[in-house]
């Protein structure tokens, strides 16, 4: 059996939820069971790390389920066409097609969002310029279910102060915004967070440093636990949301650095103030760089490293690279941050040397 075709076994049959199930190019999993995709996941990624050669399965963590298995989602991408005819499409667009897939409800979308798709589409007729033939049309909730959408016309994606959205993680709020990345199942993000917490064993001699930081989600959540929290981050948009988070909470010494990881890192690293230090990575799907995981695995100064990836085949590509410098794993945690879906967020606990 390829690493691909146990994505796609099915044993228990159910009734999918949405009418466009395997044509869309979303979900893979809504024909079976949720237990049945939990295993199934988590026999994947087994079978993707056992490429790397030092992978112990002991290390490897139960899959931890998603509170809600449909109706999670909160962003969705979605395709707006006009064809040649001046008729208009709203929907999907599968992965390798070349053909819009529409629709007016998605199961796996935030209810908010999912019952707000249709009035979506009128307003993107309405709003469509003549010059225009397509559109990718972003749309984000958070936990208060106000619902944004932006994709026509420039800046577009941008948000005023009063309209960001919300979730709020370990009794506080983080904010974000329609043109910054955030973790699209806000449902499982406390319980991501508990197990990094739980893990890592942070204490006062502790400095965090948060890379690719985003909006802040961990090195803020983080920063009343350690003696010092650090933050790196490149897109100016993530940086703005970053400080405003920041100026939203109170307790913990921060430091935001707007910049590249491989140009800031070692300036922060090269501190002798406190005893350890842990970092946390949480890339894009593609995974590291050649030139950035070289950089990273070589980080003598950095005691814990977690890496969080949403691809087990980068993610193996690259912790191949930090046991060869001689880091060893000492957890591995799967999530199933989509669920119905063939995607997976695994996180995994490096540390220096042997343990």
């Amino acid at each position: 059996m390829s690493e691909e075709s146990v994505l796609y076994a099915r044993k228990t049959k159910v009734e999918p939820l949405c009418p466009i199930f395997n044509s869309c190019g979303g979900c893979r999993f809504q024909d079976a069971s949720y237990e049945r995709e939990l295993a199934i996941k988590e026999a994947y990624l087994k079978r993707v790390l056992r490429r790397v050669a030092s992978f112990d399965t002991s290390v490897l963590d139960a899959i931890v389920p998603s509170p809600a298995a449909y109706h999670y989602r909160s962003r969705l991408d979605i395709g707006f066409y006009r064809t040649k005819r001046g008729e208009y499409l709203m929907g999907f667009m599968p992965e390798g097609g070349r053909n819009i897939i529409p629709m007016e409800s998605c199961a796996i979308a935030r209810k908010e969002i999912s019952d707000f798709l249709p009035e979506l589409f009128e307003q993107a007729v309405a709003k469509l310029p003549q010059h225009y033939k397509t559109a990718n049309l972003v749309v984000k909730t958070g936990d208060d279910g106000r619902v944004f959408w932006g994709g026509i016309g420039r800046r577009s994606l941008e948000l005023q102060e009063k309209d960001y959205f919300w979730t709020e993680i370990m009794g506080k709020k983080i904010f974000y915004s329609l043109d910054t990345f955030f973790q699209a199942n806000l449902s499982i993000l406390p319980l991501l967070l508990e197990r990094i917490e739980a893990i890592a064993n942070f204490d006062r001699d502790t400095h965090f440093i948060d890379l690719y930081a985003g909006v802040g989600l961990f090195g803020l959540s983080f920063s009343d636990k350690v003696a010092k929290s650090t933050l790196i981050e490149h897109c100016i948009n993530s940086i703005k949301m970053t400080k405003y988070n920041a100026a939203h909470r109170n307790g913990g010494r921060t430091d935001i650095r707007h910049g590249r990881v491989e140009d800031e890192l070692p300036d922060v690293i090269g501190t002798t103030e406190y005893g350890r230090k842990i970092a946390m990575i949480d890339p894009p799907r593609r995974g590291l760089s050649p030139e950035v995981c070289e950089f990273l695995s070589g980080m003598k100064e950095v005691n814990t490293l977690f890496y969080l990836s949403c691809n087990p085949k980068a993610l193996a590509r690259d912790l191949s690279v930090f046991l060869d410098r001689g880091w060893t794993i000492e957890r591995i945690v799967p999530f199933d941050f989509f669920p119905k879906t063939r995607h997976l967020e695994t996180l995994v606990k490096l540390i220096q040397g042997k343990p």
